[in-house]
């Protein structure tokens, strides 16, 4: 049997990385699945990828996160297509690291709308239709700077930190409705924009190696390795985890110090 047989999932950011990583999962785990992406193409040829590797119900909807009625419009498309949503993977997110002194107003209100405002917009946007069946499971992907700090990375952190705080409230607002609202929280995990900050270093190899060494194993994360922990909290195995978050780091938070 599989985990997610006869559910319905909307990812958003789904067309690359991570977020393409766990709607290829949703769908060998028997989902239908909705790519809820900015970059329509990019999610499109996302989704014919997963449909020839897995043969499931794959839909690419454009979608804008930082716009609530895009976010509204996407899952009611889900709707249309496959039926009610089980499930809500908040993935969409974008760096947004500044000196907090010569940060712009644009650079923080771009910060926000991403990766804070768009959780809440898809939060808002399936919440109605959980609640009232009475069931629903939303999976927020944070980040280490969550709770961890790295200097040189503000605001980023204090969206993240946020993110925890709507998963909490969220869980426990919902979970006598039995909504389960939980977060995971990356660490390093090897996808395009990693490659990208290390390509942007004067030394690539270096910086990579740097990377490397900070990690207790010694290398960093696969966006498989996050995808199945969100299979996991989407599933019906994990009926009592809410308002929680599972981190996905190989241990590095776990550090005093280097």
């Amino acid at each position: 049997m599989k985990r997610l047989a006869d559910k319905v999932a909307l990812i958003t950011g789904a067309g690359r990385g991570i977020g393409a990583a766990i709607a290829l999962a949703f769908a060998r785990e028997g989902a239908a699945v909705v790519l809820a992406e900015l970059d329509i193409e990019t999610a499109r040829q996302t989704a014919e990828l997963i449909k020839t590797q897995t043969g499931g119900r794959v839909l690419a909807v454009q979608t804008d996160v930082t716009q609530s009625a895009s976010v509204q419009r996407a899952v009611s498309e889900a709707e249309r297509a496959f039926g009610a949503l089980d499930v809500l993977v908040n993935n969409a997110g974008i760096n947004v690291f500044c000196d907090p002194l010569t940060m712009t107003d644009d650079d923080w209100r771009r910060c926000f709308a991403v990766d804070l405002d768009g959780v809440w917009n898809g939060c808002r946007a399936v919440l109605p239709g959980m609640v009232e069946r009475g069931a629903g499971s939303i999976v927020n992907i944070a980040s280490t700077h969550a709770f961890k700090i790295i200097p040189g990375c503000f605001p980023y952190p204090v969206a993240k930190h946020g993110v925890l705080g709507l998963t909490r409230a969220l869980g426990i607002e919902y979970a006598p409705r039995n909504v389960r609202v939980n977060a995971i929280a990356p660490g390093y995990i090897e996808t395009q924009l990693t490659h990208d900050w290390w390509n942007e270093q004067a030394d690539p190899a270096a910086a990579q190696q740097a990377t490397l060494d900070l990690q207790p194993m010694k290398r960093i994360g696969r966006p498989e390795e996050v995808a199945m922990t969100a299979v996991f909290l989407a599933s019906d195995e994990a009926p009592f985890i809410n308002a929680t978050c599972i981190t996905v780091d190989g241990g590095r938070s776990a550090l005093y110090h280097d």
